[in-house]
């Protein structure tokens, strides 16, 4: 492979011309302290962090930010520091959703407008990955992904906690009036105990695994805990590596490749990946250039065991317990028959090479293939005349007795309709209605927002009813469980099937035969359709004006249409000097 030279390195654009532009160019860096050979002849690369002091997934950032550093200088590089948006899970309102395609536009700017050569990205919290690395990927400088690592395990009165999925269990318990105040005090103090994402296969661990599994990220990056050395060692490593990558001119788009996406689609499905995974998946993919759709997902889905025993689709452990059985090199190795071995990665191979010796640890984490946690992967497309352009399911994560269910809809119009109703007591509800939440997409959300696992009515929790089916255009938190059907498309928003839907109305779901439908005759759908009146924009002005205008729908990965590479050039930059 022919390395490139000095002269060719793109922050040599700023530096290296004996004009009056670069003069300022190399005057600031003096400002800053740094001599004139600590930034020419070698690469400038971005550690590009996403901390903030709200961001309690990232809150180790700042000492790891100096561990890549630490690492650039190893290699011959200069690493310079620069803040991206912080989207947090836990505080930003009404969604970080909202927020992930300006946390893509802030990272390709970012890279475009400066004087990089390559880039380190620093993520985790559940929008950062897709954000950072769809910003990456247009930019189209070498780039590599460090994620921020699981949390350590939860505890409270000796039994294990797991992020969401024991504070959606344990809710539906103080409901029913089964928890004390002290308990639910102790499980709100013992379930997140150190920096790091959720310790759950929930989004953030899932868009990880994806990360590592496109070959964005170094060997087992995806699922070392945050506050284990390996993490620091991990960031120096990261830090080598960029500035070998930027020599070798090894870019976003000899990685991200149609084998890649698929490669990362069949990890996800045999993580038990979350509902999350689809939409950023499918729009990463299509800003690589790559036609990755529902119908790929699912078809990958019906052919892919899930093999890791971690909540919530598994039953006992967590992220904690996949490290050390292993980590994805070790699932990847199970799986490697159904994985392209050739995809190029991070670091100069090939998947194949990248996995070779991987072993498993323990068998009941990641499970052999003849003893898989659910015969088929962790998602599933439905269609039918309540979502034709698609809706996602977890099968995994549902009673059984929900994949086949016909019953009367009982539809909110709003988040707080719903919440109102189902707390009261004397509501009119069975185990076999279906509640509907719509308004909740990317439009109507705004933002398309987590309020898909919609509570169970608390006159049901009282009778020990923990599950029914239930279905939205919102989105679900990675860390939820249940019998949710999600993302159904065109949202009820824009005028989308689900809009026309009436409480009473017969709605059935045929998980094993994919299809959702309203038992309603064709006539009388029409006849709501003409009748039906667009509601006003949510946004007048601002950012979400663009956003309102611009988001495309679930099953288009919610990316603005402007950005996405069958509009458009899908990296470079236009030649401004």
């Amino acid at each position: 492979m022919k390395r490139k030279e000095a002269k060719d390195l793109r922050s040599a654009r700023w530096y290296a011309p004996d004009d009056l532009r670069s003069f300022g160019h190399r005057s600031r860096m003096m400002q800053l302290g740094y001599a004139e050979e600590d930034f020419r002849d070698r690469p400038v690369i971005g550690v590009l962090s996403t901390w903030s002091e709200l961001n309690t997934c990232h809150s180790h950032f700042p000492e790891r930010v100096q561990d890549v550093k630490r690492g650039v200088t190893q290699a011959g590089g200069l690493p310079v520091e620069m803040p991206a948006l912080s989207v947090d899970e836990s505080f930003t309102k009404p969604t970080s959703m909202l927020y992930r395609n300006m946390l893509a536009m802030e990272t390709e700017e970012m890279i475009r407008s400066h004087p990089l050569d390559g880039v380190v990205l620093m993520g985790g919290c559940d929008k950062t990955t897709p954000g950072l690395v769809m910003g990456a990927i247009s930019a189209g400088v070498p780039m590599i992904y460090l994620p921020a690592g699981p949390m350590l395990r939860g505890n409270y009165a000796g039994k294990t906690l797991g992020s969401g999925s024991d504070a959606w269990k344990y809710w539906d318990e103080r409901r029913a009036g089964n928890i004390s105040d002290e308990e639910w005090n102790g499980i709100q103090a013992g379930i997140a105990r150190s920096a790091g994402t959720c310790m759950t296969m929930g989004t953030a661990s899932t868009m990880t695994a994806i990360a590592e599994a496109l070959g964005l990220s170094l060997p087992g990056a995806s699922s070392i805990p945050a506050v284990d050395s390996g993490h620091k060692r991990m960031g120096t490593d990261c830090g080598r590596r960029i500035v070998d990558m930027v020599w070798e001119d090894l870019t976003p788009d000899r990685i991200l490749t149609a084998p890649a996406c698929r490669n990362a689609a069949v990890v996800a499905m045999a993580t038990g990946c979350s509902t999350n995974a689809v939409v950023h998946l499918i729009a990463m993919a299509r800003r690589a250039g790559v036609a990755l759709g529902l119908d790929d997902l699912d078809a990958l889905g019906r052919t892919t065991p899930l093999i890791a025993n971690v909540r919530p689709a598994g039953n006992e452990y967590l992220m904690e317990d996949f490290y050390y059985a292993g980590g994805l090199r070790a699932l990847m190795a199970r799986i490697d028959d159904r994985l392209d071995l050739s995809a190029m990665t991070v670091t100069g191979k090939s998947v194949g090479e990248n996995i070779e010796g991987a072993q498993v640890f323990n068998d009941d984490v990641i499970r052999p293939l003849s003893n898989p946690v659910y015969h088929e992967g962790s998602l599933a497309v439905l269609r039918g005349n309540l979502c034709p352009d698609g809706a996602i399911i977890k099968p995994a994560a549902c009673d059984p007795k929900f994949q086949v269910h016909q019953g009367p809809a009982l539809v909110f119009d709003s988040y707080p309709e719903m919440k109102a109703a189902i707390d009261d007591e004397d509501l009119d509800v069975s185990p076999d209605h279906v509640l509907v939440l719509r308004n909740a997409g990317p439009q109507g959300g705004p933002g398309f927002p987590e309020w898909g696992m919609l509570p169970i009515p608390r006159a049901l929790i009282r009778k020990g009813h923990r599950d029914m089916l239930r279905i939205s255009d919102a989105r679900m938190s990675g860390t939820s469980y249940g019998a949710c059907v999600l993302h159904v498309a065109p949202e009820s928003y824009v005028g989308g099937p689900l809009a026309l839907l009436r409480t009473g109305d017969t709605v059935r779901l045929d998980l094993p035969n994919r299809t959702l439908d309203m038992l309603v005759d064709a006539d009388e759908i029409e006849r709501r359709r003409a009748a039906w009146v667009a509601p006003k924009p949510r946004y007048e002005r601002g950012y979400g004006y663009l956003f309102q205008r611009h988001v495309t729908q679930a099953d288009k990965g919610c990316d603005f249409d402007f950005l996405q590479s069958d509009f458009g050039r899908t990296a470079g930059e236009p030649d401004i000097y």
